[in-house]
């Protein structure tokens, strides 16, 4: 897959107890995403954030909060993006939750696939 020069980031705001029957909602978004075949999702836990409510989650050993704030990051052009936005809408319904969804411009410098995403070659080396 080619990613053009400009696309836009798709950035999601949820709570990390989000979840659709017995699974995380960040997790199911990611797992559309790629069945989608966006080009690429990541997923941030924060430490420490509030919402529409105001409460304030954190990660402080005192204040543990097991609903952290999630972001979600997705980048890919404009039209690809677009059709993802109403199978998201779909999956907040289906939580039940609120959430944030905003979207931007980004000018892509470097989209590079690798032979072994994520694996390291000494595997490879050793059994040479």
């Amino acid at each position: 897959m080619e990613l053009k020069a400009e696309a836009k980031l798709l950035r999601i705001f949820l709570g990390e107890a989000y979840k659709v029957k017995h699974t995380a909602l960040y997790e199911i978004i990611v797992r559309e995403a790629r069945r989608m075949e966006l080009a690429g999702a990541t997923v941030w836990r924060g430490i420490m954030g509030f919402g529409p409510t105001s409460r304030i989650r954190t990660a402080k050993i005192l204040d543990l909060s097991t609903d952290l704030p999630i972001i979600v990051e997705i980048v890919d052009e404009e039209e690809k993006i677009n059709r993802f936005l109403p199978v998201l809408h779909d999956l907040f319904e289906s939580a039940q939750c609120g959430g944030l969804v905003t979207m931007e411009n980004v000018k892509v410098i470097k989209y590079l696939h690798g032979n072994n995403e994520g694996q390291s070659n000494q595997g490879e080396k050793a059994t040479r």
